[in-house]
C-alpha cells in the first residue's frame, strides 16, 4: 500500500513515545481495537494495526460517513449549487409530500445538518429494510414521516437527514456522492479505496456506508486540522471547515461526556477543545487543533466513551509532550506490533476421535442451520461444517494460536475473514470469526455431552441482539 502522509519520530515532533506506548496498550485493554494511528505536526509518529487486521483493508465508517458527506455540502455551497438556507421540500420536490405542513416546509439544510430537523426520532431506522425495491424512495418515506417540532429547535440525531442532504446533492448535481467528491477531496488526498453503499435507486447513503482505509481516514483529519488547505491548495472553504466543527447546537444530555459537548455541521466537539467524525462501534477521526494532533482509529467495541477516555488519559498530561528533537531524515516510528488475542485452550481434545464421522442434527433456528460436524482439515486444522436447511455445507477452517484466512457469508455476499479456535476444556471448543474491514466477530462455542451438543453463535457488536444462535443438537451417526 502507498503511503499519503509523512512519517516521522515521536521525539521529534515533541511526543513522548512512552506516552504512544500507553496509549497502545491501554486500546489493547480494550481487546476489540483494530487499529490506531496518530499524526502530530502532519507527520505519522506512531500507528498500530491489529493483526489479522492490515494497514491496507479499508474498514467500514459508519456515521464516520457524515462528516465526508458535510464536506461534499461545503463545497457544494462554495461552488454556488444550493445555500444553507434553502429549504428542503424546494430541494427535493418530487420527493416532498403535496401538503408539506409547517413544519417540514420550514425545514432547512441547515436543520439537516445540525440534526434538528424537528423530528422526535431519527428516520432512518427501518427505511434501509424495508424498502428494497428500485424507485421505492427512501426520500420520499423519510419526508413522509410526521415533523412533531419546530426545525432548528431541538437535536435529535437522525441518519435520515444526513441521507436527505446526499440525495440533495445527487439531484444537484446528477452524480453520486462519491463521485462528486473524487476530484475535489478525494483524489488531491491520496484517498484511493474509498467505496460508498447506495440505497436501491443508485443514491450514496450519505449517514453510513464509506469505507476507507485508516490512513485516508488520517489524511481527512489533517485537511480539516489545516483549515481545508492541502499541499497548498484550498479544498475545502476555511469558513465551512471553523463552521462544521463548532458547537452549532447543544446535544446533550447523555451519560457520556464527550457525547455532551455540542454538534455542528456533521461533526462532534469534545472535550478538551477536539472535535471529531464518529462511527458506531468506535471508528473515529479526533482532531484536536490545541495539540496539533490528529487520531484515527478503528474497532468493535460498545463502550465508546472508553476509547476517547484512554486518548484523553495517555495524551492530555503534560509529561506525555516533550521538546521537539532533532528530525532525522528518514527515520519514522517502529510501527507497533498488535494482534486481536486467539481463544485460549489447547490445539485438540481426546473427545475429537468420537466425534469423527458424526453429524450432529439441530433443532429448528432461526438460522436455518440443519446441522454439523468437527472434524481436521487436510491441514490439520480444526474443521467445523454446517449444513443449512437448504443450500450447500458451509466449512469453517480455524488456526490454533494463529488467526487463519477464509471466508464467509455476511449481510448476503462473501466476506473475508479470519478464524481462530481451541479447547477450552475436552468438552468445548470456542472460536473467533473476525469479519475484516468491518467491527463486527462472531464468537462460537460448541459445548459437547454424549450424544448432544449446545451451539452458541454471538457477536460482539450489534444494532439489535447480539445473539445470532443458541441451538442444541443430537448426534446421528452414518
Amino acid at each position: 500500500m502507498s503511503r499519503i502522509l509523512p512519517r516521522s519520530t515521536p521525539e521529534a515532533e515533541g511526543l513522548d513515545p512512552a506516552a504512544l506506548r500507553r496509549l497502545v496498550d491501554r486500546l489493547d485493554a480494550l481487546e476489540d481495537v483494530h487499529s490506531v494511528m496518530v499524526l502530530h505536526h502532519g507527520s505519522v509518529v506512531g500507528e498500530a494495526w491489529w493483526h489479522p487486521h492490515t494497514a491496507a483493508r479499508p474498514h467500514v465508517m459508519f456515521s464516520v460517513s457524515k462528516s465526508f458527506t458535510s464536506t461534499a455540502v461545503g463545497i457544494a455551497v462554495h461552488e454556488g449549487l444550493l445555500t444553507l438556507d434553502d429549504r428542503v421540500v424546494d430541494l427535493l420536490p418530487d420527493d416532498a409530500p403535496a401538503d408539506p405542513g409547517p413544519h417540514l416546509g420550514a425545514m432547512r439544510v441547515r436543520d439537516l445538518l445540525t440534526m434538528t430537523t424537528g423530528h422526535s426520532a431519527s428516520t432512518m431506522e427501518g427505511i434501509d429494510r424495508t424498502i428494497s425495491l428500485p424507485g421505492a424512495g427512501w426520500a420520499r418515506a423519510i419526508l413522509a414521516q410526521p415533523v412533531e417540532h419546530e426545525p432548528g429547535t431541538r437535536f435529535v440525531y437522525n441518519t435520515g437527514a444526513t441521507y436527505l442532504l446526499s440525495a440533495i446533492l445527487h439531484r444537484l448535481t446528477g452524480q453520486r456522492l462519491l463521485d462528486y467528491l473524487t476530484p475535489r477531496l478525494l483524489a488531491p488526498l491520496g484517498i484511493t479505496h474509498a467505496t460508498w453503499e447506495q440505497d436501491p435507486d443508485g443514491i450514496d447513503v450519505g449517514g453510513f456506508g464509506l469505507s476507507v482505509t485508516t490512513e485516508e481516514m488520517a489524511a481527512f483529519g489533517q485537511l480539516y486540522l489545516q483549515g481545508g488547505v492541502w499541499q497548498g491548495q484550498q479544498l475545502v472553504p476555511a469558513e465551512w471547515v471553523a463552521a462544521a466543527t463548532a458547537a452549532q447546537v447543544p446535544n446533550g444530555p447523555h451519560d457520556w461526556p464527550d457525547w455532551n459537548q455540542g454538534y455542528g455541521y456533521q461533526f462532534w466537539q469534545c472535550r478538551h477543545g477536539a472535535y471529531r467524525a464518529d462511527g458506531a462501534f468506535g471508528q473515529y477521526i479526533v482532531v484536536w487543533p490545541e495539540k496539533d494532533l490528529v487520531l484515527t482509529m478503528t474497532s468493535g467495541l460498545s463502550d465508546l466513551q472508553s476509547v476517547l477516555d484512554v486518548v484523553w488519559d495517555t495524551l492530555l498530561p503534560d509529561g506525555a509532550w516533550v521538546a521537539p528533537g532533532q528530525a532525522v531524515p528518514g527515520a519514522e516510528a517502529v510501527p507497533f506490533e498488535q494482534a486481536l488475542p486467539t481463544p485460549a485452550g489447547a490445539a485438540s481434545s481426546p473427545l475429537e476421535e468420537a466425534l469423527r464421522g458424526v453429524t450432529f442434527e439441530l433443532e429448528e433456528n432461526q438460522r436455518d442451520v440443519g446441522a454439523l460436524a468437527v472434524g481436521r482439515a487436510a491441514d490439520g486444522r480444526t474443521e467445523v461444517t454446517f449444513t443449512p436447511t437448504a443450500g450447500p455445507d458451509r466449512v469453517l477452517r480455524f488456526g490454533h494460536g494463529e488467526w487463519v484466512p477464509g471466508s464467509w457469508p455476511f449481510r448476503g455476499a462473501p466476506a473475508d475473514v479470519a478464524t481462530a479456535a481451541a479447547w477450552t476444556d475436552e468438552s468445548t471448543l470456542r472460536g473467533r470469526l473476525v469479519f475484516l474491514g468491518t467491527p463486527f466477530e462472531w464468537r462460537l462455542e460448541l459445548r459437547f455431552a454424549g450424544d448432544d451438543v449446545a451451539v452458541t453463535i454471538d457477536q460482539n457488536v450489534a444494532f439489535g441482539e447480539r445473539e445470532l444462535l443458541r441451538v442444541k443438537g443430537r448426534a446421528r451417526r452414518d
